[in-house]
């Protein structure tokens, strides 16, 4: 049965459990052949500035061998760009990125940063690779991702699945749902991620218009007690009971 929504697992904490002793395993290759044998849609990876999980020969290994379509998460800083444009992952997603942070903190200013953004996304959809843009879900934002040219927006749901006021959280998934609205309108794909779990998963179901949700530290995290199989089994089947 094909996915209700299609599943792009992150393994960049398989990375991040690597590097943490500095030894060649758990190999991220060895993890994304898993996640395509458990149905899993694609596989996404972020190539840091400060490298401090997936390295750049993860990113050329996993554009040869890897069994499905790579989203190569990235800041838009011309030494990740210039590897984006020689590997031509299939998707490319734009973040933000601070040095200090422990996760991507916040979407894009696509509005403050247009004309950087937009010929990025110039550049690489012309090389070959879809572009999505990882975004708050206001107006503003929306209509200067689709003026650059983007094809795909990801709905940042970090605040939401952060929320620990009931009032806050629905506030933030009834504006991620009337941003997706809009993007839909402006003829954008929707993906959604950041902080997405089991537990969370049925309100994130609600956001009209989702194709991929793109979902990685609580896969892994899952995994490190049943496996990485079964984990994303497990999401997949979670997400297909909604249908």
């Amino acid at each position: 049965m094909k996915n209700l929504h299609k599943l792009g697992v992150n393994i960049d904490h398989v990375a991040t459990l690597r590097q943490a002793r500095g030894t060649d395993y758990p190999d991220p290759i060895e993890a994304a052949k898993i996640c395509a044998k458990a149905g899993a849609d694609s596989i996404t990876i972020h190539l840091r500035e400060d490298r401090r999980h997936i390295q750049d020969s993860d990113v050329y290994r996993l554009t040869t061998d890897c069994p499905l379509p790579i989203n190569l998460e990235m800041a838009n800083a011309e030494e990740i760009v210039q590897i984006a444009l020689e590997v031509k992952p299939a998707e490319v997603c734009l973040v933000p990125e601070k040095r200090q942070e422990l996760t991507t903190e916040g979407g894009l200013d696509v509005v403050g940063n247009f004309q950087t953004l937009e010929k990025t996304v110039q550049r690489l959809q012309n090389n070959g690779s879809i572009v999505s843009l990882f975004v708050d879900p206001d107006k503003k934002t929306l209509e200067s991702c689709a003026k650059t040219g983007a094809k795909v927006v990801e709905l940042h749901t970090g605040t939401f699945c952060d929320a620990t006021d009931p009032e806050q959280a629905n506030a933030h998934l009834k504006k991620l749902s009337t941003g997706a609205e809009y993007a839909h309108a402006l003829g954008l794909q929707i993906n959604a991620g950041h902080g997405i779990h089991i537990g969370n998963l049925f309100h994130i179901l609600t956001i009209p218009h989702l194709d991929t949700l793109n979902i990685g530290h609580s896969i892994v995290a899952r995994a490190v007690f049943q496996g990485l199989e079964n984990a994303v089994r497990e999401m997949i089947q979670a997400i297909n009971q909604k249908r």
